[in-house]
């Protein structure tokens, strides 16, 4: 099993004083802007449903 991925910055200020929260799985504090956020990963997209432009091939 492979590490958590962490994040490089604090989505909502850019803060890059991130550390782990005992809040759970995912959960993050910034200490520059002391907010507390959560990711989590969702799952991948389908070719059809938010694939890019150049993933198209309409020709």
């Amino acid at each position: 099993m492979s590490e958590r991925a962490a994040p490089f910055f604090c989505p909502y200020c850019g803060d890059e004083d991130l550390r782990p929260s005992e809040a759970g799985h995912g959960a993050w504090e910034c200490h520059g802007c002391r907010r507390a956020f959560q990711l989590k990963f969702l799952g991948l997209l389908s070719p059809t449903n938010g694939g890019s432009q150049s993933d198209q091939h309409d020709h």
